[in-house]
């Protein structure tokens, strides 16, 4: 598909955008061999040659111009924020579909580029959120989405057997492990329609929500549609985020899912967004849908009254007996576009390269990287498909000169907290500080104390 004209800043210098070409290159050449010594030093002399010719060619200002990002990055002030801050939203829906396309079009290293530009002004570029996914209740949905391994319509071909909710302190336990090993993130998915009829459940995954929050992590879910009543129960315990996927463009849709209605979706998130918890919504590359289906979904997003806190990027992983086993699986090329594309339009939200992320190089997910990508899944498992551990993401991330984000960095996730709970977060983690031996190791006495108080 040809692309189509997309003129970069008059501001950006010839050197620059030699410069530009030059580092994206060296990245693609130097980062097969991620082990070797050269990796480390090519990567952050490719983070440090990215700021300085942003630096350089931004001191008109030109490339934050309405006509060149549009007013929802306008008013962004052009500075490497040091910290996780993501400012204040812009004026949203403001983007036409057409306007989308057009950049998601465009050459490829121009794209990346200029995303990572955008992503520097919102994001500390040297941080990425660590996310621990568990199911907590595998299998028996009632809904017939054609990627799924969980739907009902699907078992007997899949070979997954339904299982019960699980139990409250497996749960916890699991959270522990999770925060041990540096995730700051956990999400908790359970394979159902709704909630209607399970208020029993409902209650335990109530507590479980808590019990999570009370170890100062971020907590989400996925429990399929929400009214407004129990969105605003899981606020009350302490949600973090709730994630609903719109999967793709509302024209393709009905092509995946026929059991719910895109409208339906939307009127989940409206009232996860008007309970006060961080909406969490993206969708799937490689249904087969088409490039505009991909832009489709962005458009969505962008269309929303606040843009979603974060925005997964799946790469569909075909399961045999679904009846999606047969798609090829999406390259690179298609996640960069879906990664940069997003970045430049919803500038502030987080964007989570998840599903399917294993199957890319070291190379390639650093490319993703470069583009915008700042979230991961890592751990043991996602819900029915592979991930990779956190000893290898953690490596890697070293690697590359990045380091995790800390809980309760990201000001769009602070806005939605209430005093309350920041205020006691806060304290547990000055008490956590204070409780630091002079070599930099908890004292065994605070360390016993506090896992105790967490089992508690």
């Amino acid at each position: 598909m040809p692309h189509s004209e997309f003129p970069l800043p008059a501001s950006l210098s010839l050197p620059a955008l030699l410069l530009s070409s030059t580092l994206f290159a060296s990245i693609f050449s130097s980062i097969v061999q991620p082990t070797t010594t050269g990796t480390m030093s090519s990567l952050r002399l490719a983070h440090r040659s990215l700021n300085s010719a942003r630096l350089a060619s931004w001191s008109s200002s030109a490339l934050l111009t309405p006509t060149t990002l549009r007013p929802t990055t306008a008013s962004i002030v052009p500075q490497l924020r040091t910290n996780a801050t993501a400012v204040t939203p812009p004026p949203n829906n403001q983007w036409t579909r057409a306007e989308i396309q057009k950049i998601y079009d465009s050459p490829l290293m121009d794209l990346v580029f200029r995303a990572a530009s955008v992503h520097r002004l919102n994001h500390p570029p040297d941080q990425v959120q660590l996310c621990t996914l568990l199911n907590i209740k595998t299998g028996g949905c009632s809904e017939d989405c054609s990627y799924c391994a969980q739907s009902s319509r699907h078992s007997d071909k899949v070979g997954l057997k339904a299982e019960k909710l699980s139990d409250i302190e497996p749960v916890l336990a699991e959270a522990r492990k999770a925060k041990a090993n540096g995730s700051t993130r956990f999400c908790m998915g359970a394979a159902w329609r709704d909630l209607s009829g399970r208020k029993r459940g409902f209650e335990r995954i109530l507590k479980m929500v808590e019990g999570i929050r009370a170890m100062d992590m971020e907590v989400c879910t996925t429990l399929g549609m929400l009214t407004p009543e129990q969105a605003q129960r899981l606020k009350q315990a302490g949600l973090t985020a709730y994630n609903h996927n719109l999967d793709t463009s509302r024209e393709y849709y009905p092509k995946v899912i026929t059991t719910r209605k895109y409208d339906e979706r939307l009127e989940t998130i409206e009232a996860v967004r008007e309970a006060g918890i961080s909406v969490c919504s993206g969708g799937i590359i490689g249904l087969g849908e088409a490039d505009g289906d991909r832009v489709g979904l962005i458009y969505e997003m962008s269309q929303l009254p606040e843009p979603p806190e974060s925005f997964p990027v799946n790469a569909l992983v075909p399961i045999p007996g679904t009846p999606l086993e047969g798609n090829e699986r999406v390259g690179i090329t298609e996640i960069l576009r879906t990664v940069a594309t997003a970045r430049i339009v919803l500038p502030t939200s987080i964007i989570r390269f998840a599903a399917g992320r294993i199957s890319f190089t070291e190379s390639e997910q650093a490319m993703a990287f470069m583009a915008g990508a700042n979230a991961i899944f890592t751990g043991e498992r996602m819900l029915t498909t592979p991930t990779s551990g956190w000893d290898e993401d953690k490596a890697m991330l070293e690697r590359w000169g990045m380091k995790g984000m800390g809980s309760f960095e990201s000001t769009t996730v602070r806005m939605k907290e209430s005093v309350e709970a920041m205020t006691a977060t806060e304290e547990r983690r000055a008490a956590a500080l204070a409780a630091v031996g002079p070599k930099g190791s908890l004292r065994k006495e605070a360390a016993s104390s506090a896992a105790a108080e967490v089992q508690a």
